[in-house]
Parts: structure tokens; sequence; C-alpha cells
């Protein structure tokens, strides 16, 4: 499954590697962007929340490669910052809570596809979400990075965008709703693999000055 995510990511590089160099000299800077990106993003969340599943997973798809271009860009123009860095991550977060949170509106007003129980699932897959993102952030803050798991971004995003592209709601929603599920049970997985594995760096580590946060 890993050689063929690696050939699927290499592919993709391929096909995006035009779409930089346009940008690279054109001077697009790198935080612009993510800018674009993010805004795409949030606004595929908003596309799920009002029932178009699958123009919602095709835009999302087709957007996606601002996710990637802006660290290519970065790298090939030297312009590689930890404000970069730093607004990169915080502008993911907002995507991901516009994208998930999309979700949880979509179950929580469709006159059709209404689920209470879908809710709660897709709230727990943005809580997950989250903590995953926090665990490796104070990891960081440690010294250290936490990107273990089985559940990284750009599968996440891959999730949420080709199989709602494909099907929508299709067969009563229910391929949505595994999606979904999937991204809440795997997530949640991933936040106890990072947790488990920071216990471990971080017992061998002396202990901070002062508590964090």
């Amino acid at each position: 499954m890993q050689a063929l995510w690696s050939a699927i990511v290499r592919g993709y590089l391929a096909v995006i590697a035009p779409v930089a160099d346009w940008l690279v000299a054109k001077r697009v800077r790198p935080n612009t962007i993510t800018t674009i990106g993010t805004i795409c993003t949030c606004v595929a969340g908003a596309i799920f929340a009002k029932g178009h599943i699958s123009i919602g997973g095709w835009f999302l798809g087709l957007t996606a490669l601002f996710d990637v271009l802006d660290g290519t860009v970065a790298r090939r123009t030297g312009t590689s910052s930890v404000f970069g860095a730093f607004y990169d991550s915080t502008l993911d977060r907002v995507a991901d809570g516009f994208l998930l949170g999309g979700l949880v509106v979509f179950y929580a007003t469709h006159p059709v596809h209404h689920n209470q129980g879908m809710v709660i699932v897709a709230v727990l897959a943005l809580i997950a979400t989250f903590l995953t993102s926090y665990t490796n952030a104070r990891a960081e803050g440690l010294g250290f990075t936490a990107r273990v798991g089985v559940l990284q971004r750009p599968e996440r995003i891959t999730l949420l965008a080709a199989p709602q592209a494909f099907f929508g709601l299709a067969f009563h929603g229910w391929v949505l709703a595994g999606i979904v599920s999937l991204l809440a049970v795997t997530a949640w997985i991933t936040f106890f693999q990072r947790m488990a594995y920071v216990h471990r760096i971080a017992s061998t580590m002396p202990a901070p000055t002062s508590p964090g946060e």
C-alpha cells in the first residue's frame, strides 16, 4: 500500500510540475499560494455543507494542488521561512475545520440525509484531526517530530475528495458515510499512535524547566 501511495505521489508531482514552473516564473509568493489554496478548500467545505457532495469532491480534488505547490515553489525559489511554515500549518487547520465542519452541517441540516449519528461521527473526526495536528506541533516544541500514524493530511484530503467526486450521494449516501466513519476511526488511531510515540521519545528526555501549555 505504501509503495502504491508513493507511486501516486510521484505521478501527481510530475503532473503539477509545469504549474510549479509557471508560478516560479511569475514569482508568485508561496504564502499567496497557501492563501488561495485555503480559500478553495473552505469553499469545498461550504459546497459539502450545501449537500453538493460530488461537486465538492471534484472542486477539492482539483484545487488540492495548491496544498503541494506552496512548498514546491518555496523550495525552488529559496523562499522557505519559519513564518511560511507556521502560516501553512495554521491555514491547514482552518481548511480542515471548514471541510469536516461542512460535513457536520450537511448531516445536521440536509432534508434527506439528516443523521444525528453521522453528525457525531463527523464531529469526532473533526476533533481527532485537530488533535493529531496538535500532538505533532507540541512534539516539535520539544525538539522532534511526530508525523507517524495511519492517516496523514494528504491521505485525508484524498479520502475527502476522490470517493465523493465519483460517488457523491450514491447508494443512499452510504459511500460518504463510510468515508467519514473511516476518517474518524483512522484519525483517532493516528492520535493515539502519536501519543504513544511522543511518550516513548519524551520518556528518554529531561523534563522541561517550565511546564508547557
